[in-house]
């Protein structure tokens, strides 16, 4: 089996399911991602009929029983956990509204922007970034003249920034369990790419609006109920352990949030039980995602990959540009830059170890060139909430989505002019 093509007939499946689905019904969330998952899986499950049955549900566990597979899996948990709770305690609305306070009327659209970075660092989520702000971009827009377009533009910029960045992101999460790397290392590669880009954006933001002005409203907001999302970015920055940092978090904002009245003790826990629902499926998915891919590997479709990429490029740049362009091409497909990180994560590992390419790289590259297809197809989540939210479609915000584009020229000049010391660093 090895080397064979239909090695790789479950990922066609999904694609062809999971894209087929939306490109029918005009809704590539339609399907539940995991439904298709499951499809593929079976597939897989009926491939290679020279190893017994038995021994590909063993072959699958022990695939899905990988540590770095069950470490991403209580992470995502316990984050969607923080999320829920620090929600709930008002720590968005207050984070927004502190910005809004402190920012100057003629930096209004770049404050929105800098505003989505500071929350999506902190919630880790591009969708809950967007959920908060949009209203808020739409009430600026309405108050100041400024284009609707403009102002939710500058909310998805600064959403996909901590989307691909932050310590506690789905993406980030999938990233470094995939590649074995810390987070604290995969954050500072990280950080070093995309701070042009989100420098350049701001600038680019300020010369188209620098001559609007507007009378500025007053905002209330708690600092008090700010200091979780503090803590446990701070923390993560720092170094300290992923779960301590969380769990901090967690019991902080259930302090605040029974101090303010925002829930008792015991309601407390409903709130954080909503919460982790909240990443169920990415953490469902995660796990049939391992279990397609052992199999995968089992039957020589991973070896069939990386030697087809050992023929189309040429050393440790063009295995970092295959890496993206394999993210990003499953991204265009799935609709879901998570996924695509799921997906193309273990195969993304072995073609670093095979050229040498450091395990923080390829988590850095993962993610930001999964963050760049996310950011930009107007099929997204992240656009097609935007836009409801506000009444506007996706093609009128994309002129304005700066960020992930200049993200995209970012990380092609790192890959393209990285230090000569790590091209040869074995």
């Amino acid at each position: 089996m090895k080397h064979r093509i239909l090695a790789l007939l479950p990922f066609f499946i999904f694609v062809i399911v999971f894209a087929g689905a939306g490109i029918i019904s005009k809704d590539f969330y339609s399907m539940p991602a995991y439904v298709a998952f499951i499809i593929a899986l079976f597939v897989a499950l009926l491939q290679n009929r020279k190893v017994p049955f038995d021994e590909k549900l063993k072959i699958i566990a022990k695939g899905a029983g990988d540590v770095n597979i069950i470490t991403m899996v209580l992470i995502f948990l316990v984050a969607g956990a923080f999320s829920g709770i620090v929600t709930a305690a008002g720590g968005v609305e207050s984070t927004v509204n502190f910005g809004l306070s402190i920012i100057p009327p003629q930096f209004m659209v770049v404050g929105i922007f800098v505003i989505g970075c500071f929350i999506s660092l902190s919630m880790g989520t591009s969708m809950g970034t967007i959920t908060a702000l949009a209203p808020i971009a739409l009430g600026v827009a309405e108050q100041t003249g400024f284009p609707i377009a403009i102002c939710i533009g500058a909310t998805v910029c600064g959403a996909m920034f901590g989307d691909n960045l932050s310590m506690i992101s789905d993406t980030t999460i999938a990233a470094v369990r995939t590649q074995g790397c810390e987070m604290k290392d995969k954050f500072k590669q990280n950080f070093l790419i995309v701070l042009p880009a989100a420098l350049i954006t701001v600038i680019v933001f300020y010369l188209q609006t620098m001559h609007m002005t507007y009378e500025p409203n007053v905002y209330d907001y708690n600092f008090i109920e700010i200091i979780p999302y503090l803590v446990v970015l701070i923390g993560a920055l720092i170094g300290f352990n992923v779960f301590a940092v969380l769990f901090s978090g967690i019991i902080l904002s259930m302090i605040v949030g029974i101090f303010n009245g925002s829930f008792t003790f015991m309601e407390s826990f409903g709130v954080i039980g909503e919460g982790m629902t909240g990443l169920f499926e990415i953490s469902i998915i995660s796990i049939i995602v391992a279990c397609i891919v052992s199999l995968i590997k089992e039957n020589g479709g991973i070896s069939l990959i990386i030697d087809g990429i050992k023929k189309s490029v040429n050393g440790k740049r063009g295995a970092e540009l295959g890496i993206g362009i394999l993210v990003f091409l499953v991204d265009m497909c799935t609709a879901n830059n998570t996924v695509a990180i799921v997906m193309s994560g273990p195969v993304a590992r072995e073609i670093g170890d095979e050229f040498g390419v450091q395990p923080k790289r390829v988590a850095s590259i993962l993610d930001i060139f999964a963050s760049v297809g996310q950011g930009l197809i107007p099929y997204g989540a992240q656009l097609l909430t935007a836009a409801a939210l506000v009444g506007i479609t996706p093609i009128a915000i994309m002129p304005y989505l700066y960020y992930p584009i200049l993200m995209l020229i970012s990380v092609l000049l790192f890959i393209a002019f990285r230090p000569q010391k790590d091209v040869d660093a074995k």
